[in-house]
């Protein structure tokens, strides 16, 4: 798993994407979104990115010393208007 900065994910989405790595993009060093290859268009291959995927938040949950709990209610927290 890779962090990329959002303006560089944005530039070289296509040779990112074709690398078939997971992706941390981030905005100003803090997390705004994932990039999960898959190698299919079935469920199957879906359903294996999911969990590549949730082990890739725990990834970076354990490497940030956040819990589940913590996330939610970041996520579900309103956000400032810029």
């Amino acid at each position: 798993m890779r962090s990329v900065g959002v303006r560089e994910f944005r530039d070289r989405a296509t040779s990112m994407m074709g690398a078939g790595e997971t992706l941390v993009i981030e905005r100003h060093g803090e997390p705004i979104g994932f990039f999960v290859p898959i190698a299919a268009k079935d469920r199957q291959a879906g359903r294996k990115a999911l969990g590549r995927l949730g082990v890739a938040i725990g990834e970076l949950l354990a490497a940030a010393g956040v819990d589940e709990e913590k996330l939610v209610s970041e996520v579900a927290r309103p956000r400032r208007r810029r």
